[in-house]
């Protein structure tokens, strides 16, 4: 209350005019709290832990990989993810986003200090009549000069600006998120295109493979037909099998041709420039024994579009404080100070009393407009309400996402020792089948039945395998994994840095992170 007396005291000692200016200022200045609800952390349910809790094939006791892309001990691998963080467009874009919002929180903040504060500068001419020249007496001709300064300032009396510099705050954080976010597609999609990669490889190799024990059988049928075993059926089954083995080869080429190309693309390179990235062993990679995925809980702090999801709900929050700020009187100081001076013609210039000022409050409430801005408040809340909703459905679809993955996992390993049993006997079959048609003791049909299964399993075990290490993948990425690696790396590249402070002055937007980045920023990880 002390504080508050002061004020009046030295309010009373000042000018008239003053003291009305004055008014607004004390209010603010007498502390008044932000119109608009304070933004709560929204609710939402989640397991304590995931339904394969107790599969040995699965750890919840350490927290899941950080670059999780290096438990499949792929040289490859690491080498075109690396690549990818640092060359792929999209990601660049989503990094200038974030100087985008910088810039944007600077407009905003701005915003609580004078609104208008510019110079000014005119010279008038003026030429009367001449029979008002002769009757005044004057010079029919003049120049006014003035040179001065003016100002205006809507006090954030109701909390408008200041929920302003919230919802842009928060919305930075948000693109900083969403950043993250495609740091985690981008790792997984790498690791996922790798794979398909490997797998079309593979499959070539068996289609080869397979096409190289049928041109036996095949050479098989054709002796026995010409020394008159068996009849030219045999040969033209043989061909048949051989000739449709041989067809799905290119098809193979075309989609390994294509999964290249969209890997190029992940890197930021024009199709075709990645071959030489793709060295080293041809194999799917394989997966580790023990997979860490932590807890259930640990998703709304690993997550970057749940934070994501949460900042823009924070944000939107703020905005309705902005709006409902529009429904109370705003006061505004006004001013303006300078120096004018006039000439005749003929006549020396002077300045005489020259100094001019004019300074007061205004006091605005568009109470007519009360409809139209109650329900742009409705507006702005509704909006925040959907955000709250959107959230809840975002963590339960990331619950959903990590189940359904290591469903997919679990569930895919156990197929593929099957199915590994399966082109066991297949071969062994092939093997027998052949034996048995030299022998005369079974008729081509056989033969051409075991290698037709052989071929199948193969393929079915290759894609069962990709289809396993595809779903670990899908674990990491809805666990939230990878985008720890941005702590290393500038989100704007040092070249384009310096092409954008060629064009425009960035001070260090580009490269240092605005305040509420430093200190709501998630840490990384130690692994």
């Amino acid at each position: 209350m002390r504080g508050h007396d002061g004020t009046r005291q030295a309010i009373r000692g000042l000018p008239f005019f003053l003291r009305v200016a004055s008014v607004p200022v004390a209010l603010a200045l007498g502390g008044c709290a932000s119109v608009g609800p304070d933004f709560k952390k929204p609710e939402a349910t989640i397991t304590e832990s995931w339904a394969a809790k107790d599969d040995p094939r699965i750890s919840t006791q350490a927290t899941a990989d950080t670059l999780w892309w290096r438990s499949f001990n792929d040289p490859a691998l690491d080498r075109l993810v690396d690549l990818a963080y640092r060359q792929n467009l999209p990601l660049q874009i989503a990094g200038l986003r974030i100087v985008e919002a910088r810039a944007q929180l600077g407009v905003v903040t701005g915003r609580r200090y004078p609104q208008v504060q510019a110079a000014f500068a005119n010279a008038t001419a003026q030429r009367l009549s001449e029979s008002t020249a002769n009757v005044a007496g004057l010079d029919n001709t003049f120049v006014d000069y003035q040179v001065g300064f003016d100002a205006f300032w809507e006090l954030d009396f109701w909390g408008k600006y200041r929920r302003g510099v919230e919802a842009e705050a928060n919305n930075v954080l948000a693109s900083v998120a969403n950043y993250d976010q495609a740091l985690v597609s981008l790792s997984a999609e790498v690791a996922r295109t790798y794979t398909a990669i490997r797998t079309f490889e593979v499959l070539i190799a068996l289609a080869r493979e397979n096409e190289r024990v049928q041109r036996e059988g095949l050479q098989i049928a054709e002796s026995r037909f010409r020394n008159g075993a068996t009849s030219e059926l045999d040969v033209a089954q043989a061909t048949t099998l051989l000739e449709s083995t041989r067809a799905s080869i290119p098809k193979l080429q075309g989609g390994l041709l294509q999964a290249r190309n969209a890997l190029s693309i992940l890197l930021g390179q024009p199709p075709g420039m990645v071959n030489e990235l793709l060295t080293g062993s041809q194999e799917i990679p394989r997966v580790p024994a023990t997979v860490a995925v932590g807890v259930p809980a640990e998703l709304l702090r690993r997550r970057p579009d749940i934070r994501a999801a949460e900042l823009s709900a924070a944000a939107q929050s703020a905005r309705i404080g902005v709006a409902k700020a529009d429904l109370y009187p705003s006061f505004s100081l006004f001013g303006t100070i300078g120096i004018g001076a006039s000439s005749g013609a003929g006549a020396d210039f002077s300045l005489g009393d020259g100094l001019f000022y004019s300074v007061g409050p205004r006091i605005r409430w568009p109470f007519f407009n009360y409809g139209r801005i109650e329900n742009t408040v409705r507006v702005e809340d509704a909006r925040f309400q959907q955000l709250l909703v959107g959230y809840r459905d975002t963590v339960l679809r990331a619950a959903q996402e990590v189940e359904n993955a290591l469903a997919g996992f679990l569930s895919g390993q156990e197929a593929a020792a099957f199915e590994q049993a399966a082109v066991n006997a297949a071969l062994r079959s092939v093997e027998l089948a052949l034996v048995q048609y030299r022998e005369g003791a079974v008729d081509y049909q056989r033969v051409l039945d075991a290698q037709r299964s052989l071929l199948l399993q193969q393929i079915s075990l290759a894609q069962t395998r990709s289809a396993v290490t595809t779903s670990l993948i899908a674990v990491y990425k809805a666990l939230g994994g990878g985008w720890e690696s941005r702590q290393a790396q500038p989100i704007v590249a040092e070249p384009m840095q310096a092409e954008m402070k060629d064009r425009t002055n960035w001070g260090d937007l580009l490269s240092e992170p605005s305040s509420p980045e430093s200190k709501q920023s998630p840490a990384p990880e130690k692994n």
